[in-house]
């Protein structure tokens, strides 16, 4: 047919486009390629953030009343707070108890570092339930730490974050927020503000 001898491949194409490459692998790289990589940033290990935490503490807690009502009712609480190293700090046990207008509270939080990820996950229960809940996982950076999970509460699918924040040696600052919107904005509905007994 008239035409279609001319999409035969010749004989000759493969050794042209070969001759090509290898005269090419001489030139460098393109522009694009040659200029440098943005820089990645080492990865750290957090094993130790939580080490200022061992020890016992006093602390002052204030809780909003209703979250995600529009509240801004606030109660407050008087807690002490014990806390604990295992996996040669990679992992710690705080026992949490306060009293309050709403009674006694006795929690325990269990915190765990994975090294493949290097991110913290924090479990919290409660005497009341017995049981932990979703876990709030991330990291600190530049001294402060977030913490994020996914929960249902009051039949509504939230996002949860914690955030610690202005640690020193002897103090420590504490917030949870909720989010209804996905992220857009956070409801702050318990504050921390602790204080090293020893």
């Amino acid at each position: 047919m008239a035409g279609m001898s001319s999409l035969r491949p010749s004989p000759l194409g493969g050794l042209v486009v070969a001759i090509g490459l290898v005269l090419s692998v001489g030139k460098g790289p393109p522009a694009s390629a040659a200029e440098p990589a943005a820089a990645v940033r080492p990865a750290r290990d957090g094993s130790h953030d939580f080490d200022f935490a061992f020890g016992r503490w006093k602390m002052r807690v204030r809780r909003l009343k209703g979250p995600l009502t529009g509240s801004r009712d606030w109660y407050e609480m008087s807690a002490t707070t014990s806390c604990r190293p295992f996996w040669n700090g990679a992992g710690n046990v705080e026992e949490f108890e306060a009293d309050g207008p709403t009674g006694h509270i006795q929690a325990v939080t269990v915190r765990m570092y994975a090294s493949t990820s290097r991110q913290w996950s924090l479990n919290w229960a409660t005497s009341k339930s017995g049981l932990f809940g979703a876990a709030t996982v991330g990291e600190f950076r530049d001294g402060t730490g977030e913490f994020f999970d996914q929960e249902v509460f009051e039949g509504r699918t939230i996002l949860v974050r914690y955030v610690w924040s202005g640690i020193t040696k002897n103090s420590a600052h504490f917030e949870q927020a909720f989010s209804d919107d996905g992220g857009k904005t956070w409801e702050v509905n318990w504050i921390t503000d602790q204080t090293r007994i020893e």
